[in-house]
C-alpha cells in the first residue's frame, strides 16, 4: 500500500495497513537530522513521513532570514531571539498598527507571484505525488493574518468595537489562502491545510459567537470553492489549543482533518469518543513534555498508547503536536518513528 492510499483511507475513516506518519521540525532538529541521515530528497520522506507539505504565505515567515530582525513579504518586522538550544521568532512591529487609514493602502503578497512555492510544489508533485501524500499550506489564514498585521490586542478590540474595520481587514487577508488554495490544487496536492491558532490550553481566545459570525462565514467560503474546484481535496485546519467549542461547527462547514489536538489542552482518548466518527484526527503527541524531556522508552510508550486509543475506526494520522523542537532529542525523533512502525499494523493490538 502507498503512502497516498495509506492516508486517503484513514481520511475516509477505513483501517489502512498502518496508521499514516507525519512529522515537522524546527530548522536546528532539521540539522541534526539531516546530518545523520543525509537524505537525498525530502528529509521527511526518509525518515518515513507518509506526507510532503509545502508551505506558502506568512507561515513561512517564522524563519524567512537569519538576520537578527528582518521584514517578511508582508510587511511585519520580526526578531530572531537565541534560547538554550537553538532560537524563535517573534513579531517585532506590527505594519497596520496605529492609523485605520494604513490599510487602504496595504497591498498583500500576490500568491500568483510566489515562485518558490509554485516551483517546489510542482517538484513535489513530480517526485513523490504517486506514492505521498502532498499538502498544499497556507497557515496563518485569516486570523492570525489579522493581527499579524494590526496587533493582537488592538485587533481583538477591532472585532469588538470597531466592526467595520475588522470586517474589511479580514476580507482582505482571506484572499491569500483562498487564492493560493486555488492554486495549490491546479498544481495537483492531495489536501489544502489553512488554520488559525484560536484557542489557549484552557478555551477559545473568542466566545465562540464571536467566531462563528466573522471566521466561521470565510473558512465555509474558501471551503467550499475549494471542493467545488475539486470535490475529491481535502481540507485540514490547524489551531492549537482547546477548541472543541467549535469542532463540530468545522465539521459543519466541510471539514476533512483537524490538528493538532494538543494534548496538553484535549484529552485525545476523549477526543476520539466524541468527535472521531465525523473527523480526522492529525497529531495528538506531545511535544510540551513527552518528546523533549522523556526518555526514548516514554516516547514509545506515548505512541503505544495514542495509537490504542485513537487509531481503531480509522480517521487517525499520528503526528507530534507541532513542529518537534530543538530542545528534543535526536534518539527521542527516532523513537517516535520506530514506535510508529512497530506498534501502528492494523488491526491494533490493545
Amino acid at each position: 500500500m502507498t503512502s497516498k492510499e495509506r492516508v486517503l483511507m484513514a481520511i475516509n475513516h477505513e483501517e489502512p495497513d498502518r496508521v499514516p506518519v507525519c512529522a515537522t521540525y524546527v530548522p536546528e532538529i532539521a540539522d541534526k537530522l539531516a546530518a545523520k541521515y543525509q537524505p537525498e530528497g525530502d528529509l521527511g520522506v526518509a525518515l518515513g513521513n507518509d506526507m510532503v507539505k509545502i508551505a506558502s504565505g506568512l507561515e513561512n515567515s517564522f524563519y524567512y532570514k537569519p538576520d537578527p530582525e528582518y521584514v517578511c513579504p508582508y510587511g511585519i518586522t520580526w526578531k530572531n531571539i537565541n534560547n538554550e538550544t537553538g532560537h524563535f521568532t517573534e513579531i517585532h512591529k506590527h505594519p497596520l498598527a496605529g492609523d485605520e487609514q494604513k490599510i487602504y493602502d496595504y497591498v498583500m503578497p500576490d500568491p500568483a507571484k510566489a515562485t518558490d512555492v509554485i516551483e517546489a510544489t510542482k517538484q513535489a508533485v513530480a517526485k513523490y505525488g504517486k506514492e505521498k501524500w502532498i499538502i498544499g499550506s497556507c497557515q496563518c489564514s485569516v486570523f492570525e493574518a489579522a493581527w499579524y498585521l494590526r496587533g493582537l490586542d488592538t485587533f481583538m478590540m477591532d472585532l469588538a468595537m470597531e466592526e467595520d474595520y475588522a470586517i474589511a481587514l479580514l476580507d482582505k487577508v482571506m484572499q491569500y489562502p483562498l487564492q493560493m488554495g486555488h492554486q495549490f490544487i491546479d498544481l495537483g496536492v492531495d489536501m489544502v491545510w489553512l488554520g488559525d491558532d484560536i484557542a489557549t490550553q484552557q478555551n477559545m481566545m473568542m466566545s465562540p459567537a464571536m467566531w462563528r459570525e466573522h471566521f466561521k462565514p470565510r473558512y465555509a467560503q474558501m471551503f467550499s470553492e475549494f471542493k467545488k474546484h475539486n470535490p475529491n481535496i481535502k481540507l485540514c485546519y490547524h489551531s492549537c489549543g482547546n477548541l472543541q467549542a467549535v469542532v463540530d461547527d468545522l465539521v459543519e462547514i466541510g471539514l476533512d482533518v483537524l490538528n493538532p489536538i494538543q494534548p496538553m489542552a484535549m484529552n485525545p482518548a476523549e477526543f476520539k469518543k466524541r468527535f472521531g466518527k465525523n473527523i480526522t484526527m492529525y497529531g495528538t503527541l506531545d511535544v510540551q513534555r513527552v518528546m523533549p524531556f522523556g526518555t526514548p522508552d516514554d516516547v514509545r510508550c506515548e505512541v503505544k498508547q495514542l495509537i490504542t486509543d485513537c487509531a481503531p475506526g480509522g480517521g487517525f494520522i499520528l503526528s507530534p503536536a507541532h513542529h518537534i523542537q530543538s530542545d528534543t532529542s535526536v534518539e527521542n525523533v527516532e523513537a517516535f518513528y520506530q514506535a510508529a512502525h512497530d506498534f501502528g499494523r492494523y488491526p491494533i493490538v490493545k
